[in-house]
């Protein structure tokens, strides 16, 4: 008893030490304010919820009152007010990126409708921009298409459809993008900044040779790496509380369905994994930039693969299997269940159970890896 008292207060004077040179290090303490305060909210009004001031262009070859009306019907917010260019003007601007959108009216274009010949319109899309052009050619569509048909009736009417189909939106009933770009970008901070702070902090000890004042010491590895895991582990987890209530919650006033306390709990399961994590790549790299082109080559898979931007069910069975071994992808499963529907223990303790056995394993492995690295210190 009296060992593991003491095995415990090497621990804890391991992780306030790493608290101190983390207070002293300006780099790391304005990254950690800026991925939890300025990119969630950033991920979380960056994308827009509607389509907002897209820049249109129209060739009127007709010049009739039919064309006019067309071109009236384009008016912000959701279009810029459209621009008058010629044919020759087309594929320059578009190139050259002045709009998304260029609508050419042929000639005699009213008398050929009058006349039910079913004339063509051309719209000219400039694809490169993803989230106008997919909305705004459709909505353009929707445009044209009504206002021919309420000059022809002179009224304009909506079809009656013989089944009324009623949609009800779950647990996003607004759609509102916001809701979930920067819960995700939270989950995602989480994983980053972890990894990243750990690792740091060991090769900021090789580089500073405090590793070898360690070495002397009568403090064995073991404890050496859960000081730095539940120090590093700490400071991120709080952080992500603060961002929690003070950014989501409070600035951008997203509302939270599950509990916290079960959400944060996940978090410190993965927190013990992607710390871990985050010691063992630094044992493989030898300086710091080595170490931050192995984070970028971790965490793109991470993140892109966990199910947080595209769901898991769209990916290939062996992308899934392979996804299934790695923390992020339970951890982004348990914070949508828990944030978004209100998901209790009952339904994210697999989740759990995951992210203890895949911590444990990663412990393991980065603790085998850090005591032959300190042995070739030594």
């Amino acid at each position: 008893m009296r060992r593991l008292l003491q095995h415990l207060a090497n621990i804890r004077r391991l992780g306030i030490k790493e608290l101190w040179s983390l207070w002293r290090d300006p780099t790391m303490l304005f990254l950690i304010i800026y991925v939890f305060t300025v990119a969630v909210y950033t991920a979380g009004t960056a994308m827009p919820e509607t389509l907002q001031q897209t820049p249109v262009a129209i060739v009127d070859e007709d010049d009739s009152a039919l064309s006019a009306r067309i071109f009236t019907a384009f008016y912000p917010p959701a279009f810029n007010t459209p621009a008058r260019i010629s044919q020759a003007d087309v594929d320059p601007m578009l190139d050259a990126g002045h709009y998304t959108l260029v609508l050419v009216i042929p000639p005699h274009f009213q008398r050929d409708v009058l006349a039910g010949r079913q004339p063509t319109v051309q719209l000219n899309v400039d694809a490169t921009r993803m989230s106008q052009a997919f909305t705004g050619s459709g909505l353009a569509a929707q445009i044209v298409a009504g206002e021919v048909a309420e000059f022809l009736q002179g009224h304009r009417e909506s079809a009656v459809s013989p089944v009324e189909l009623v949609t009800r939106m779950r647990f996003n009933p607004t759609l509102s993008n916001a809701w979930f770009g920067a819960l995700m970008e939270l989950v995602g901070q989480i994983t980053m900044a972890s990894i990243i702070l750990t690792g740091a902090a060991l090769i900021r000890e090789r580089e500073h040779g405090t590793v070898e004042h360690l070495l002397v010491m009568p403090v064995t590895p073991t404890e050496i790496m859960l000081g730095k895991v539940w120090a590093m582990g700490l400071v991120v987890l709080l952080a992500a509380i603060v961002s929690m209530n003070g950014i989501i919650r409070w600035l951008l006033q997203v509302p939270i369905e599950g509990s916290l306390t079960l959400f944060f709990f996940g978090a410190s399961l993965h927190l013990f994994a992607t710390t871990s994590m985050g010691i063992f790549m630094a044992t493989m790299a030898r300086n710091m930039p080595q170490f931050g082109l192995l984070v970028m080559l971790v965490m793109m898979p991470l993140e892109m693969l966990s199910g947080g931007m595209t769901p898991r069910e769209s990916m290939p069975q062996w992308v899934q299997w392979l996804m299934s071994l790695a923390p992020t992808t339970h951890f982004t499963e348990l914070s949508q269940a828990i944030l978004y529907r209100g998901a209790g223990f009952e339904v994210v303790w697999p989740a759990l159970l995951a992210l203890g056995l895949i911590g444990a394993v990663l412990f393991g492995l980065s603790l085998r890896w850090f005591r032959r690295a300190i042995t070739q210190m030594a």
